[in-house]
């Protein structure tokens, strides 16, 4: 029998309907504790607990460490696994996900020690400041991408027939990536919106397709700095947003040369950086003399 825990679980409630109570059942999205470890050669470390929404455990981790600099690429990682500890029971081993490296030992890890616990909440908090992205010498995405406005406004709604998770449980965010005429080539959920954006780019980098300079990565929630530096790792040209963006996250972008879109909704967005590679069907007024 698979002790994996479930994405979502059954729940007795009390509904309230026009002063009218009956109880019923629902499905709430499941939130579990994640430990990511790191080893390499005889060394081994945890890194980072997080509460996520299980599923695609190995891919969260993958993301996580590409966004934080400890891998650079999919050749970085020996093996992904569960914990096979022993002693620990069979539903707690799916709780830890140990990444291998290709490496006689591990690299500096001063950097990831805020992230010994974070909440699905605040995800990976910490680090917003322009300066630790300009040292780690994060180049701009090089895609020569650029989309229709009518292409944009199609990604909400792709994006929503997409969601299961949401669909069935309304407790989730999510993260996608379309290509350049607006197909839909993966979705990933979570309960934190940090995790969503980290599982699909550990998607993309163990299948191969980093960077993703010929595509657009759309959440389903608003643009912080956070996620836009995730994406900026992933080369990711074009990053909307069915909410705001932060000031630090338009900051970035600006300097990134990263196209930021926020308040993708309906027939109508905002682009806050690098507007060239969105095509509309006018042009601005020229500037007065």
């Amino acid at each position: 029998m698979d002790a994996r825990p479930p994405s979502k679980i059954p729940v007795d409630l009390i509904e309230v309907e026009a002063s009218r109570r009956r109880p019923r059942t629902d499905l709430v999205v499941t939130e579990e504790p994640l430990e990511i470890r790191l080893a390499a050669g005889r060394e081994r470390r945890t890194v980072a607990i997080t509460m996520r929404t299980p599923g695609a455990d190995f891919e969260l981790a993958a993301g996580f460490l590409l966004g934080e600099g400890v891998v650079s690429s999919r050749d970085a990682i020996a093996r992904i696994a569960y914990c096979a500890d022993a002693g620990v029971d069979a539903i707690q081993r799916y709780n830890v996900v140990q990444v291998t490296l290709h490496a006689d030992r591990l690299p500096p890890l001063e950097s990831l020690e805020r992230h010994f616990y974070t909440t699905s909440a605040c995800g990976v908090c910490g680090r917003a400041s322009l300066d630790a992205v300009r040292a780690r010498g994060l180049r701009a995405p090089a895609g020569e991408i650029a989309l229709g406005a009518e292409v944009l406004c199609a990604l909400p709604g792709r994006l929503r027939q997409a969601q299961g998770l949401f669909e069935a449980t309304g407790g989730l965010h999510a993260a996608a990536v379309f290509d350049a005429q607006g197909a839909l080539l993966a979705v990933r959920e979570d309960v934190g919106r940090h995790n969503a954006l980290d599982k699909l780019i550990g998607w993309a980098l163990l299948e191969g397709r980093l960077p993703l300079d010929a595509h657009v990565v759309m959440v389903s929630g608003r643009a912080s700095f956070e996620l836009v530096q995730k994406a900026l790792v992933a080369g990711v040209p074009i990053f909307c947003a069915v909410s705001a963006p932060s000031s630090l996250a338009v900051a970035l972008a600006r300097e990134s040369g990263m196209t930021l879109v926020g308040f993708l909704r309906g027939e109508r967005f905002n682009v806050y950086a690098a507007p060239d590679r969105i095509r509309t069907a006018s042009t601005p007024a020229p500037a007065p003399a």
